[in-house]
């Protein structure tokens, strides 16, 4: 997870695009669809591992993936020292947003933490507006606000999936979503910015490997009933989505704009709402559908930008 405002040194030598093209869309509808069946997967891998343990599994694996791509791809991990306190900070606070998030989905439902978790760029939008030169709101961007916002709130209310959720639930993955909008500004506002993809992602998997074992006997038993499902849920989230799946991420921010990517964000709510319905039976009825297109129009409208000539 960064900033879009970032183009890693390791990737910078490749082929800019000015605008998304097939293969470009294709491989956001992809990487959407990974995060967005994630939500899913940790919901169900928790059945079988303390969440906030599960949580620390998870960073420990996917460091390792993380340490073969390195070596297969002989791309070192630098800068660690000019980088520490910045590097500390990022690896905390994505610490702290998945101890949320994996909690959250112990309690509430894949659709609400999924409204929820993934309007960050409506926390970042706001935040930015006063800590970032150059990123006031416009008056299309307060719109866009003001609709996710109001989508987020409809969605909440709906009777038949706040009886299926939990407000506790949904609280902690308003807390993940709010660490995310932290890790964006930490990248944009610090060191961390000149560090290649590697780097980041070594200081984000490196801290919360540690620190999440480490506070997980404070969350209760750290195994539950694991079963072959849960391991294979666990190696989804490992290979997938935080390692090879982030490192895919930043390869397409290094070819396309940013703006185009920013662009696709509100694929990941809609497609985890419907995985939610689909896979788990999740009730998602018409008002719930009307509150989610708010969001994502919401989304869309925040994320455009005017492309650079």
């Amino acid at each position: 997870m960064i900033d879009d405002g970032v183009i890693p040194v390791s990737m910078a030598g490749m082929e800019r695009k000015d605008g998304m093209d097939l293969a470009g869309a294709a491989g956001m509808v992809a990487f959407a669809s990974i995060l967005a069946l994630n939500q899913v997967v940790i919901k169900v891998t928790n059945g079988g591992f303390g969440p906030v343990f599960g949580a620390g599994l998870r960073s420990v694996l996917a460091l390792g993936v993380l340490f073969i791509w390195v070596a297969v791809t002989r791309r070192p991990i630098r800068g660690l020292r000019e980088s520490l306190w910045p590097g500390l900070l990022l690896g905390v606070l994505f610490s702290v947003e998945f101890i949320f998030l994996f909690l959250a989905l112990d309690y509430t439902t894949v659709s609400r933490s999924a409204i929820l978790f993934y309007s960050m760029p409506v926390w970042l939008a706001l935040t930015a507006h006063f800590v970032l030169p150059g990123e006031v709101l416009s008056a299309r961007r307060m719109v866009g606000l003001v609709l996710a916002m109001a989508g987020v709130v409809w969605a909440l209310a709906d009777p038949a999936s706040l009886r299926a959720g939990s407000l506790f639930g949904d609280s902690l993955a308003l807390g993940g979503a709010l660490c995310w909008a932290g890790i964006a500004l930490t990248v944009r506002l610090t060191k961390v910015s000149q560090l290649t993809a590697e780097t980041q992602l070594f200081w984000q998997l490196a801290v919360s490997a540690v620190v999440l074992c480490a506070v997980a006997p404070g969350f209760g038993p750290l195994m539950r009933e694991a079963s072959w499902l849960h391991w294979a849920g666990m190696g989804y989230q490992a290979v997938l989505v935080a390692s090879l799946g982030f490192l895919f991420w930043l390869r397409l921010m290094a070819v396309y704009p940013a703006s185009d990517i920013a662009a696709f964000s509100f694929l990941s709510p809609v497609l985890a709402v419907g995985f939610g319905w689909a896979l788990l039976d999740e009730p998602v009825g018409p008002g719930f559908i009307g509150a989610l297109g708010l969001v994502a129009v919401g989304i869309v409208l925040i994320n455009l930008r005017r492309k650079r000539r």
